[in-house]
C-alpha cells in the first residue's frame, strides 16, 4: 500500500527541520544549555506530534480499506498502531 502524506505534516517537519537548524546555531553561539535544551525539548514535542498525526491518518486509511475488502475488525490495525506510538517512545 502506497501513502501519500498530506502537505500539512510536510510543512511541520520543514518546520522542525528550521528549529533543528535554530538549535545549532544557538550551540556555535555559545548560549546557555538552558536555551539549547528547551529548543529540543520544543523539538521533541513537535516530531511527537508530527508522529501522532502520521500514525493516526495512516490508521483511519487502513481501516477503511479494510472495511471495504469485507473485515469489519480493524483490532489488529489498531494494536500496531498503538505499538507503533509506543516503540517511538
Amino acid at each position: 500500500m502506497e501513502y501519500n502524506y498530506p502537505n500539512e505534516i510536510k510543512t511541520r517537519l520543514r518546520r522542525i527541520e528550521g528549529q533543528i537548524r535554530g538549535v545549532l546555531r544557538l550551540m556555535e553561539e555559545g548560549k546557555s544549555c538552558k536555551e539549547v535544551v528547551s529548543q529540543l525539548s520544543a523539538i521533541r514535542n513537535a516530531t511527537d506530534r508530527a508522529l501522532a498525526q502520521i500514525v493516526a491518518e495512516n490508521l483511519q486509511q487502513c481501516i477503511l480499506e479494510e472495511q471495504a475488502n469485507g473485515n469489519p475488525d480493524p483490532g489488529k490495525l489498531v494494536k500496531e498502531a498503538v505499538e507503533l506510538l509506543v516503540k517511538s517512545r
